[in-house]
């Protein structure tokens, strides 16, 4: 449904073929055509009155329309693929002033440039570049009120793992640090075009009110770093090209525990050592 006043609007699918948008690999493109579904990952997304929502990866527009439904006061989409680009020129030409579309690659855009605060993301992003898409979003976490992201499953259980579970690493260490994390909706294969190979999910991520400075926040890159990259070793191992014994005992922690023990706070104080050794040795 569309609200009261809304453009009539062409199906999804006869977008696709008149424009011969297939799907492409190279982009990990999947195409989420289904309203209700759409719908309902906008409404995930929290009250959007007053808010400017970013999009990435609009494809040909599913999500898309769904945003523009919302009280939105703005909807900037950034699509990298020129046959894209068209059919989000159409649909902005039917909602002057309010969608934006920006031709540019996510991973070389810094986002918050391209509207005012308070904004979100909400997205279903190429499964290919939505790792590290999150973790740039995450250095600067104070300027988005929420994200409202899709993932494969696996990736959005990393998010949202708790310590000594199976996923549990560096993603989930990042993303909890900055913002309240939680899956809110899973989608099987079968609602895309093409379907995946395995399930996806939504991801919500509400900034905590206090972060990091951009100094603690890459202590942290590199600590997490450090200790999830050798993770069957003890921490004294791993931390020791950071400062192994002389950080761990600087943060309080045992040399004979392993990352994957570690809660957030732990990982707090590790990064926090970290730092001041770092500023003291300069």
């Amino acid at each position: 449904m569309t609200l009261s006043g809304s453009p009539p609007r062409e199906s999804l699918r006869d977008v696709i073929a008149r424009h011969g948008l297939d799907a492409r690999k190279s982009l990990g493109q999947h195409f989420l055509l289904d309203p209700g579904i759409t719908a309902r990952i906008a409404g995930m997304a929290g009250r959007l009155d007053g808010v400017n929502v970013v999009e990435v990866g609009p494809g040909p527009g599913g999500l898309t329309r769904a945003l523009l439904d919302t009280p939105a006061a703005s909807l900037t989409v950034v699509e990298v693929d020129a046959r894209a680009i068209v059919i989000m020129n159409e649909l902005a030409a039917s909602y002057p002033g309010r969608l934006h579309v920006v031709e540019a690659d996510a991973m070389r855009r810094d986002l918050t440039t391209l509207c005012p605060a308070p904004r979100q993301i909400v997205a279903n992003l190429p499964y290919n570049v939505g790792t590290p898409l999150l973790i740039g979003w995450l250095r600067q976490a104070s300027q988005w009120a929420r994200l409202t992201l899709m993932f494969q499953l696996e990736v959005a259980e990393r998010i949202c793992a708790t310590p000594d579970s199976d996923h549990y690493g560096r993603l989930a260490v990042l993303s909890q640090w900055v913002a309240r994390c939680g899956i809110v909706m899973t989608i099987p294969p079968g609602a895309f075009s093409p379907p995946p190979k395995v399930q996806s999910a939504v991801v919500n991520l509400i900034p905590h009110a206090q972060q990091p400075a951009p100094a603690l926040f890459r202590a942290m890159e590199q600590v997490t770093a450090a200790a999830f990259g050798q993770r069957r070793k003890m921490l004294r191992g791993a931390l020791r090209g950071i400062g192994g014994e002389a950080l761990l005992e600087a943060a309080g922690i045992a040399g004979n525990r392993r990352a994957e023990t570690l809660d957030i706070a732990d990982f707090d104080r590790l990064a926090h050592a970290h730092l001041g050794r770092q500023s003291s040795a300069s």
